[in-house]
């Protein structure tokens, strides 16, 4: 039952594949450099436990091992796992709660220290168990873990609580890197602000808000690889600065998205020089009310602003602009433990008549005396699709006499305003890795229990349908306990708002060749596969 479980609630992926890809039949060539754009500013850390933005992992994923991840050459599949630093998959024992990993030997991190299990564990620890003081941005995923351990060199034990469908996916979580056992035990935050890892490039340099760089690691464990001597990853929040750049070859890609105009703008003036991979994202815009702040804390006043949005009509109008393209709740569209359109029409702010929803919505702000509402909303410094849906949201609000300005700030900023509380209303998103559809509502837990909520709010009836969904191995009460669990969230408190669900589209000269897309900018990020035939055009 618990393996049917996992099949049906990871499996359903919506895909449209790769609609440019390697047929594998040329042979990967070595050397050369691959320049990529970043579309965000510098990360707010250099630490992949701490992080949660694709700023920091399209910047450090390359220096970094990790346990086990998402298969690379068939990323579309998330349920599909293959070992980094493991040599096996492992079957569970004790029914289900105790697994045992087996490390490679011979690994080496990039300063020459040997990697044991001794550090895949302290990491693991660090992630699952961070000292005081320390953020673990996804630290609530692996609260069904009751220890790591590493009995010897070679072996790494994680005994759970309980039985779970959710865990074995989410050590493929693309953030866990693995760091030196020995670094972290003299500084436990050391790696906010170096690098050091065992990954297939090392280290070369940071240019703050412009660049990294890394070099080919010749002791690479993987062998034969990376095919690329190094690679240069640019910063650029502006998306004419990153589209000019793949136009006149100074880049040869981006791996987060571009939008249909820049895309169509690629192909148009490129012809064969360019190709474009497509998949569904998983990963939406959140927007989230302060609590903390009135009149955020009553929820007549968060669900008016909820139901002034019209994102059934609004999906279609941003997705020819934007990198938006679908309308769902809280869970991975297509997933089987995801709403139907029939359950999501049930929802506030998702009801088929928008000039009904907008009624209520007046009416609401009436009874709670903010006929007059005004607010500021605090957006991310990206332009796809922040800027886009912001901008959106400012005129859905119009509609119901709110007033909305914006206060847009990079990603460093706007993560520690959300940090600190110092917004209103905050256009945010849930981007997760594998589809694991329980976990990847995680977010929605209040802070006491995932520490990426900015809501401000507390609610233990929430916590305790989440730890029910958590630990049942029957599928139809799993997805009846998920659709409780999103209705609180929106229709009853109205404590957060999924808002449109995005769609990737990634640009790449036609020279590079072996990376495949997947539903996630964070998997399939260390550039490994990456080769690149720089005679095929210019």
């Amino acid at each position: 039952m618990r393996s049917a479980l996992l099949a049906a609630c990871i499996g359903a992926v919506l895909a449209t594949g790769p609609a440019a890809a390697d047929t594998g039949e040329t042979m990967p060539k070595r050397g050369g450099t691959l320049t990529y754009m970043i579309p965000a500013d510098a990360p707010p850390s250099l630490d992949g436990h701490r992080e949660g933005t694709f700023a920091m992992l399209h910047a450090l994923a390359p220096f970094y091992s990790v346990l086990m991840r998402v298969n690379p050459e068939n990323p579309s599949d998330t349920t599909q796992f293959v070992c980094d630093l493991c040599t096996a998959i492992p079957k569970p024992t004790d029914d289900g709660k105790t697994y045992t990993f087996k490390i490679r030997t011979g690994v080496k991190f990039h300063d020459g220290s040997p990697l044991t299990a001794a550090d895949v564990a302290a990491s693991w620890h660090k992630i699952i168990f961070p000292p005081p003081g320390v953020l673990s941005a996804r630290q609530d995923w692996w609260s069904v873990v009751d220890s790591v351990e590493a009995p010897d060199t070679t072996t790494v034990v994680f005994r759970l609580k309980f039985a779970t469908t959710t865990f074995l996916p989410s050590l493929a979580d693309p953030f866990a890197f693995i760091y030196s056992k020995a670094i972290l035990d003299k500084d436990v935050r050391w790696y906010e602000q170096h690098v050091m890892g065992s990954g297939p490039f090392k280290f070369v340099a940071l240019d703050i808000g412009q660049s990294m760089k890394g070099e080919r690691n010749p002791d690479y464990y993987h062998k034969g690889k990376p095919y690329l001597d190094g690679f240069i990853g640019i910063f650029a929040d502006k998306q004419v600065v990153r589209v000019e750049a793949i136009h006149s070859g100074r880049a040869a890609m981006e791996f987060r998205g571009l939008p249909p105009s820049a895309i169509n703008d690629l192909q148009r003036e490129l012809g064969d020089k360019v190709k474009v991979q497509t998949h569904d994202w998983n990963c939406g815009n959140v927007v989230t009310p302060n609590q903390r702040r009135k009149p955020f804390d009553d929820v007549r006043v968060r669900r008016a602003l909820l139901l002034a949005v019209d994102q059934w009509n609004g999906a279609p109008a941003l997705s020819k602009i934007a990198n938006v393209r679908t309308v769902g709740g809280i869970v991975f569209p297509g997933s089987p433990l995801a709403a139907t359109k029939e359950e999501l029409q049930k929802l506030a702010g998702f009801w088929p008549d928008i000039e009904k929803s907008r009624a209520e919505a007046r009416r609401l702000l009436k009874e709670a005396g903010q006929e007059n509402l005004q607010l500021e909303l605090l957006n991310r410094n990206v332009d796809q699709p922040y800027k886009y849906v912001g901008t959106w949201l400012v005129d859905q609000w119009s509609k119901i006499g709110v007033r909305a300005t914006q206060r847009v700030q990079p990603t460093g900023p706007w993560l520690q305003a959300m940090r600190t509380g110092d917004f209103d209303v905050v256009v945010e998103a849930n981007c997760n890795s594998v589809v694991n559809p329980v976990l990847d509502t995680h977010k929605y837990l209040p802070r006491v229990r995932s520490p990426v909520n900015y809501g401000g709010y507390n609610d233990p009836e929430l916590i305790e349908i989440y730890e029910k969904m958590l630990s049942e191995g029957d599928f139809d009460r799993q997805r009846a306990l998920m659709r409780q669990y999103e209705a609180r969230i929106i229709d009853t408190m109205a404590d957060e708002f999924p808002m449109l669900w995005w769609y990737r589209m990634i640009p790449e000269r036609s020279f590079v060749h072996g990376w495949k897309i997947g539903p996630s900018h964070f998997i399939n990020q260390d550039l490994s596969n990456i080769w690149l035939d720089e005679g095929q055009n210019g």
